[in-house]
């Protein structure tokens, strides 16, 4: 079964790039599901059915500038050990999960005013 691109991984079936796996603790070439989504993280952002549905919805545009951004006030919060951040901008508010690299909601600036932003560790003002 494939999320987001990386396959779930499951004893002696195919995981990400096509490798076989092995069972759990299996030593050699084996791809370990941390790499995995450790790579995963490196390769962008996702956005969930839920914030894809938000940003149509509140007429949220993202262009490539705007994903740099987002990616970059990520990663600045992933070194400062961040799980789960309010990355606010001009556009509007991303939550992103940050071990997940994975944005859960979205938020127009006109849908900002007296919003109480909960289940967040951190914030980073763009």
């Amino acid at each position: 079964m494939e999320m987001n691109g990386v396959q779930r991984l499951e004893h002696g079936h195919i995981g990400a790039g096509g490798q076989t796996t092995g069972s759990a603790g299996a030593s050699g070439d084996q791809p370990v599901f941390e790499d995995l989504l450790q790579q995963r993280a490196k390769e962008g952002l996702n956005f969930s059915k839920h914030a894809a549905r938000r940003m149509n919805e509140r007429g949220i545009a993202v262009d490539s500038q705007m994903m740099n951004d987002l990616e970059t006030a990520v990663e600045g919060a992933r070194k400062k050990g961040a799980k789960d951040v309010a990355v606010i901008s001009a556009q509007g508010v991303f939550i992103v999960n940050v071990p997940n690299n994975t944005v859960v909601t979205t938020m127009s600036q006109s849908d900002m005013k007296e919003r109480v932003f909960t289940n967040i560790d951190s914030a980073v003002l763009m």
